[in-house]
């Protein structure tokens, strides 16, 4: 009798250490794995709308370079250990092309702009020219019009820019050269920049800007909305819209298409992220691109423009080329 109540205490053990973890597991499938490219201000909002929208501790979030997680999605397909994305809109494009990976989202946007049924945007964000007042002061320069007056060796050791290969805002200010001066008069207009630059070809994109704002230069190129926030914070910081063009990415939401092991919460948490995060979102990234959004006037880019042909990886790669000839070229 004994044994047979050792046995049942034990199965009974056994019982609850097999639910326990039954229920662990459970709830770990409950979790909605997140990867994205967004910048600081553009994930706090993220979460700000998820957690006020029910899901705190429903989601896990990873941040991920651009190149880096464009890679990912490229590689690894619907196989990809996240339930949804947030990345820039031409790498979930190329995505979708090559794999088939997302869900038709299946909550209505009113986008002023048309997109595929498998994404839709959650930023939009603009490139401009960044100063420093006091370094531009200091060295008699004059303040800058155009991205082509970077290459003015006026400027040169006071430069800094982004390299295309790694970060995707140095791709809108390749789009501006191409589209102004086409790929022979870019690739010439960048090698001078580059020549200019020296040392100061960063790999990250608000790279620039931290050394804009830190004096090290006068004048750099970078993410226009980050430029607005230093001067509204009486940093020396000033932007100048370049007559070539404020040319734009955004960054969109998809919901990663597992089959059956699809999280119904990640569709959830994405329409949530749209209805409940652009208010936050617009502080920071002022360009409207839902119906009744108004972002802030005194923010607005003078020279918006949209590049003539479709963002693809495979025009990076051929304007990441012009780039690498520039550097050639500029050496």
């Amino acid at each position: 009798m004994r044994r047979m109540k050792k046995a049942f205490a034990v199965a009974a053990a056994c019982g609850l250490c097999a639910a326990a973890v039954l229920t662990g597991c459970q709830k770990k499938e409950r979790e909605v794995v997140i990867y994205t490219n967004a910048d600081d201000e553009a994930i706090e909002a993220m979460k700000g709308a998820l957690d006020g929208g029910g899901y705190e501790g429903k989601y896990i979030l990873q941040s991920f370079g651009t190149s880096e997680l464009g890679g990912k999605l490229l590689a690894e397909g619907a196989n990809i250990e996240a339930d949804m994305v947030t990345m820039s809109s031409f790498y979930l494009d190329s995505a979708q092309e090559t794999n088939h990976m997302f869900q038709d989202l299946t909550f209505e946007t009113k986008s002023l702009a048309e997109y595929p049924a498998f994404y839709t945007p959650i930023t939009a964000q603009e490139g401009t020219i960044l100063v420093n007042t006091q370094v531009l002061k200091e060295n008699n320069l004059p303040m800058p019009t155009c991205i082509r007056d970077l290459a003015d060796p006026a400027y040169a050791g006071l430069v800094s820019v982004t390299d295309v290969k790694s970060s995707s805002t140095a791709w809108l200010l390749i789009q501006a050269l191409v589209s102004a001066y086409g790929e022979e008069g870019a690739e010439e207009v960048l090698a001078g920049i580059y020549e200019n630059a020296g040392d100061h070809i960063e790999s990250s994109g608000s790279a620039p800007l931290k050394k804009v704002r830190a004096g090290e230069v006068a004048v750099g190129f970078g993410l226009r909305h980050q430029a607005v926030a230093d001067k509204e914070s009486g940093l020396p910081v000033d932007y100048a819209d370049p007559a070539e063009g404020n040319f734009s990415l955004t960054e969109s939401v998809a919901v990663i298409d597992k089959g059956e092991k699809s999280n119904p919460l990640a569709m959830e948490m994405a329409e949530c992220i749209i209805k409940n995060g652009r208010p936050e979102l617009l502080k920071t990234y002022p360009l409207a691109v839902y119906e009744g959004e108004n972002g802030d006037s005194a923010n607005k880019s003078a020279y918006p423009m949209v590049f003539p042909e479709k963002l693809t990886v495979q025009l990076l790669e051929k304007h990441q080329q012009i780039s690498e000839n520039a550097k050639a070229g500029a050496q």
